[in-house]
Formats: structure tokens, C-alpha cells, sequence
């Protein structure tokens, strides 16, 4: 198995057991898609006045790679101005931390991630999700719903991947 760790907080962010689409904006973004799945059942106590205690198991529902991965929500983009504020921020801190034929690389292809992230920008779930870590220069893995999708996909900036054997 491979395991595909933020470059630069070593955060594990996704693995190939995930279907993963490599050839968006000329290999520069990644798109994986998501389940919603239930958990075992979480126990929550029963709070109501003058009832016996007892206790309900509810499912809990949850996205699989945000579970797996425990990634965590760290900002909300309201507009495409901040989506592309997001994305430039993060190309950045990321472009120096690469060799140097990956920075023309990743220099080369912002404008094909801007356009393909903007045209999608309607169906994001306007959210920002990190690696475990939460640190400022986490790679940012945004998070979406095709047109009638009832699961999320979620968009990775290729060149902050790490790949690790598991």
C-alpha cells in the first residue's frame, strides 16, 4: 500500500486504497472521490427530566478519508477570491520546500489548478480540510460534490504528496 504524506508537515493525507484520479490540470491535482459511511454506533445517554437513565447507540455518519486520515476542517472559503488566495498562499510556502525541477513544474501549471479549482468552485462544499497537524503550512485538500453526487470528492495539490510504502 502507499500512504501520500503532506510534504511539509508529514501529515498522512490519503493512501491508494482510494480510487485516485492523477490527471487533472496536467497532473498537478489529484481528485479522490469519498464515502459517507456509518460507524459503530456512538452511546449517548438519555438527558431527559424524570426518566430512567438509559442509553441509545446512534450511528454515526462520517466521510471515510476524513475519518481515515482524521483530516480537519480549517477554514471555510467564501468566494473565489479566497479560494484562489488559498491556493496561491500554499503554492508559495510549498514551491521553495521542492527540487528545483519541480518548482517549474508547479510555476507551469497554477494557472491550469486556478481555472480547473475556480470552475468548480460552484459545487465546493466551501470547505478547507488539513493534515492531523493543523499547522499553517499544511497543505490545503479541498472538498466537493459533483452535480448530483451524493459523495465528496476531494482535490490534492500532487506536488506537496509525499509517497511512503506502508
Amino acid at each position: 500500500m502507499l500512504v501520500y504524506q503532506d510534504l511539509l508537515t508529514s501529515d498522512e493525507l490519503v493512501d491508494d486504497t482510494f480510487p485516485i484520479n492523477k490527471e487533472i490540470a496536467n497532473g498537478a491535482l489529484w481528485e479522490v472521490e469519498g464515502k459517507w459511511v456509518t460507524k459503530e454506533p456512538v452511546k449517548v445517554p438519555d438527558v431527559e427530566v424524570n426518566r430512567p437513565s438509559t442509553v441509545h447507540d446512534i450511528p454515526k455518519k462520517v466521510i471515510d478519508i476524513v475519518d481515515t486520515f482524521q483530516l480537519q476542517e480549517k477554514k471555510e472559503i467564501t468566494d473565489e477570491n479566497a479560494l484562489v488566495n488559498v491556493v496561491k498562499k500554499y503554492v508559495d510556502t510549498l514551491t521553495p520546500k521542492v527540487p528545483a525541477e519541480r518548482q517549474e513544474h508547479i510555476k507551469k501549471n497554477l494557472d491550469a489548478e486556478l481555472q480547473y479549482l475556480v470552475s468548480k468552485f460552484k459545487d465546493y462544499d466551501h470547505k478547507v480540510f488539513v493534515g492531523e497537524s493543523t499547522r499553517d503550512d499544511c497543505a490545503p485538500v479541498l472538498c466537493y460534490y459533483k452535480e448530483g453526487a451524493v459523495n465528496p470528492h476531494f482535490v490534492y495539490f500532487a506536488d506537496g504528496l509525499k509517497e511512503i510504502k506502508a
